[in-house]
């Protein structure tokens, strides 16, 4: 009986100990954490959005933005995040969207995308991927992704024949179900500058 209270007397105290351990390290690296945070959403914004002096968060987990996604056709892609991309003086030059498209062959996508007030897709930073390499990896490459860039269009499409045109991205050789998702990645997150521009009213 004796040996029984011993041993749980000592399970407790090292239980006691690794607590406070573990709640100390937790509040010394909270802080580096979140400043690491802040600073990788900052530099996934600037890449997007380079002539923005900040950026503010106006819509996380919108239901209702969610809800217009779905509407206009977007039921796999969500916008997890919406900033205001403002200048120096305050003025809000667009807009940064944070999406996800759950229709990638390797799983979900995410990237951010900016566009400006008119309309016009700065263009595209993938955060997230897990495609194939050598095939839907390719989505990250600046071959694929400038197709997106400076263009002012309510809505892409991919082609596999060469078609041109400021709507039509070429799609990856091998790889149609990766340029399938980010397409429409980047159109939901469109879909989601039109309701920020008052689509919900």
């Amino acid at each position: 009986m004796k040996g029984i209270m011993k041993t749980t007397a000592i399970l407790t105290i090292i239980t006691l100990v690794a607590g406070i351990f573990l709640g100390t390290v937790y509040e010394i690296t909270k802080e580096p954490i979140a400043n690491e945070q802040a600073r990788a959403k900052q530099d996934a914004c600037k890449a997007v959005f380079e002539g923005a002096d900040s950026f503010e968060s106006v819509s996380q987990g919108d239901d209702d933005l969610e809800k217009y996604l779905d509407e206009n056709g977007y039921p796999s892609q969500s916008v997890n995040e919406v900033l205001e991309a403002k200048d120096a003086g305050g003025e809000t030059l667009g807009y940064v969207f944070d999406v996800t498209t759950s229709e990638g062959y390797g799983g979900d996508i995410q990237f951010t995308m900016g566009v400006q007030s008119d309309g016009t897709l700065n263009g595209i930073s993938v955060l997230s991927i897990s495609e194939t390499a050598g095939l839907g990896m390719k989505a990250d490459t600046d071959a694929f992704k400038d197709q997106f860039k400076d263009k002012n269009v309510e809505k892409f499409a991919y082609t596999k024949t060469g078609e041109t045109g400021d709507d039509k991205i070429d799609a990856i050789s091998g790889a149609t179900i990766t340029t399938n998702a980010m397409t429409n990645g980047v159109n939901a997150g469109l879909c989601a500058f039109a309701y920020m521009e008052g689509g919900n009213q």
